[in-house]
């Protein structure tokens, strides 16, 4: 697959965006955090869930976005990577709704969603 095609682009945006968010700011409160946490942590937290699901879904994410950016030069399952992130970007959009946030706040993870079906459906 070339580099400059639409699902690698895809690829490394969404790889990238997972890898921000898990390794360099786990910690940093942003806008789109949801409810009134100020980490990650306290997100999964605030959606009332248990705490292994802040690891679970943290290595599946960490995991997902390797396999999405290493997946543009190398074979692997790129497809799979793709759908774990949708089906975890629908679990996050469910969570908002959950707790009530404002729309602004589910923007990331819409925008997650269509970015990880695109590279399903293109690839």
């Amino acid at each position: 697959m070339s580099w400059l095609s639409i699902p690698a682009v895809l690829q490394f945006i969404v790889g990238l965006g997972l890898l921000n968010v898990w390794l360099l700011r786990p910690k940093s409160a942003t806008e789109y955090r949801g409810g009134s946490a100020t980490s990650l942590k306290e997100e999964f937290q605030a959606y009332g869930l248990p705490e292994i699901a802040f690891y679970v879904v943290g290595a599946l994410k960490i995991l997902a976005g390797i396999v999405l950016i290493a997946g543009i030069w190398i074979n692997l399952p790129v497809t799979i990577a793709a759908a774990v992130v949708a089906a975890l970007m629908v679990g996050a959009l469910a969570m908002h709704v959950k707790v009530g946030d404002p729309i602004k706040k589910s923007v990331p993870a819409a925008l997650m969603l269509v970015m990880s079906l695109a590279i399903v459906i293109l690839r």
